[in-house]
């Protein structure tokens, strides 16, 4: 079903160790609008979707898998150096305490990642519309810790991300028209 190239869909690069940076960012690998969230979210709901737009939530959902990866590498590349005590004055301490350096699912207050973040209503329409939420509130995340970097290189990986995140939106609404339009030629008949 995938292919798998061994790289990152674009370039990671950090300028220095900066676990405070790395906190903030943890909220897109585990949180409610996080890449791991969206692509579960869509690749659960294309088996309730018409085939018209089926495609779309499988190529989608498959990116924002590569994203995941993005961000992993992110945090461990701003983390990987740090000492327990960076970690610990960055917030991250009783993440250092449970996990080491190792990266786990949850948000950046510490929430683990749970499943109740996937929305599937199996409404076309409805799941479509929360498609689009989850989009656009991950392209405003990204947009907040952007203000809150002073990295150019990681900057330089976030509005990538950002942009991908403007992309699915619009590929979301314009599946919402398609789907709209299906519905109102099949009232017509």
């Amino acid at each position: 079903m995938w292919y798998y190239e061994k790289k990152l869909q674009y370039p990671v690069k950090v300028s220095e160790c900066n676990p405070r940076l790395a906190k903030y960012l943890i909220e897109q690998y585990g949180g409610a609008d996080g890449e791991l969230s969206a692509a579960l979210r869509y690749l659960n709901q294309r088996y309730s979707i018409p085939d018209k737009v089926i495609g779309l939530l499988t190529d989608i959902g498959t990116e924002e898998f590569a994203h995941l990866e993005m961000i992993a590498a992110m945090v461990y590349k701003l983390t990987k150096d740090a000492t327990p005590e960076q970690l610990k004055e960055a917030g991250l301490g009783a993440h250092y305490a449970n996990h080491d350096h190792a990266l786990f699912y949850h948000d950046a207050a510490g929430n683990p990642w749970t499943a109740t973040y996937i929305q599937a209503k199996g409404d076309p329409i409805a799941d479509l519309y929360e498609d689009i939420a989850a989009e656009e509130k991950a392209r405003a995340t990204y947009q907040w810790i952007i203000n809150m970097s002073d990295d150019p290189c990681l900057n330089d990986s976030l509005k990538f991300l950002r942009e991908r995140e403007i992309v699915h939106s619009q590929r979301f609404r314009e599946a919402v028209e398609i789907l709209k339009q299906e519905q109102n030629r099949k009232h017509i008949f």
